[in-house]
């Protein structure tokens, strides 16, 4: 069974959809990030949590 991390990332509602678009981007790309779970809330703000995989190396035996 994988093991993810997560990260919550608040967007305020006077952010443009676009920019918040390209936020998520860079997230994605930069730090190997995937959305899990995106929260329109009643003010028009966002509440997005991302994950990433979390790989662990088994030690070597020699």
């Amino acid at each position: 069974m994988p093991e993810y991390e997560f990260i919550d990332v608040y967007v305020p509602r006077g952010v443009s959809r676009k920019d918040a678009t390209r936020l998520l981007t860079d997230h994605a790309e930069y730090g190997h990030w995937e959305l899990d779970r995106l929260t329109l809330r009643l003010d028009g703000s966002r509440r997005v949590r991302l994950r990433r995989r979390i790989i662990r190396q088994i030690r070597a035996t020699w």
